[in-house]
């Protein structure tokens, strides 16, 4: 396990788990923890899928304003200053990640940390689990790329809801509005967030990092050129081991057995 300061950061087979561990204060997000964090990730170490859950009773309450940005002579530099070099390039890590990515999120995903628990590819969520942006509260506007993923994940309505109204949105609301992937029992997901994370890592890790890569670029294409892109990241797919094997299998009628390359 690395030494980190406001992280967890371990291998578990082909999965990297990176824990955000503040636990007694709700996972409240220094700028640190987010350098952490895209150190861990910088450091995969062959890994070939991410799961991001929180310690204890939260999954991330947000950034940590006490003291910080809010103390600061001029705090609105400050607050552009933590973000531009600290909270941006730790969500651009995760953006730009190469394999999977899961979240388990139990307790508050606010802020900051609903951004982080959304950029996942798959967030699990417990049933205690809610997803705020409560910016609105304290006369700030949501950040963390927010105001790019919320509406493309729920529609420019309901991310104007969770935006200007500043509610919490429960696990169940928040499954039923297509934010997320799935709700489970607060007791069962550790068990369930690894065994999906589990399940990709073992998936073809190539193709799987060109469909992240593809999902992202698609949003910002038009028809023509997402189809052009397919094009290119099947060509660089289908160059890769795991599909001769997949190609092999499928022809001996057997389960492929993928290896990440």
């Amino acid at each position: 396990m690395a030494g980190y300061e406001h992280i967890l950061s371990e291998r578990r087979g082909d999965v990297l788990v990176v824990t955000l561990n503040r636990p007694e204060r709700l996972n409240a997000a220094q700028p640190a923890m987010f350098d952490e964090l895209r150190a861990a990730l910088a450091d995969l170490g062959g890994a070939r899928a991410v799961l991001i859950p929180g310690a204890g009773r939260a999954f991330c309450s947000g950034a940590d304003v006490a003291g910080g940005a809010l103390g600061a002579d001029d705090p609105g530099n400050a607050t552009f200053a933590a973000l531009t070099e600290h909270y941006n390039p730790g969500m651009l890590a995760v953006a730009e990640l190469g394999v999977p990515v899961v979240s388990a999120v139990r307790g508050p995903a606010a802020g900051i940390g609903c951004s982080l628990a959304l950029a996942a590819d798959f967030c699990v969520a417990g049933e205690s689990a809610y997803f705020l942006q409560a910016f609105v509260n304290i006369g700030l506007v949501p950040d963390g790329g927010a105001s790019w993923m919320l509406p493309r994940l729920i529609g420019r309505a309901r991310a104007a809801e969770m935006m200007m109204l500043g509610e919490k949105i429960p696990a169940a609301k928040a499954l039923d509005w297509g934010m997320i992937h799935r709700v489970v029992a607060d007791d069962a997901l550790d068990a369930e967030a690894f065994a999906l994370a589990a399940r990709l890592a073992a998936g073809p890790t190539v193709a799987l990092g060109l469909m992240r890569r593809g999902l992202s670029a698609a949003l910002e294409s038009d028809y023509a050129a997402a189809m052009l892109a397919e094009a290119e990241n099947q060509r660089a797919a289908r160059g890769s081991a795991d599909s001769m094997e997949g190609g092999r299998a499928f022809l001996e009628k057997r389960k492929p057995v993928f290896k990440g390359e």
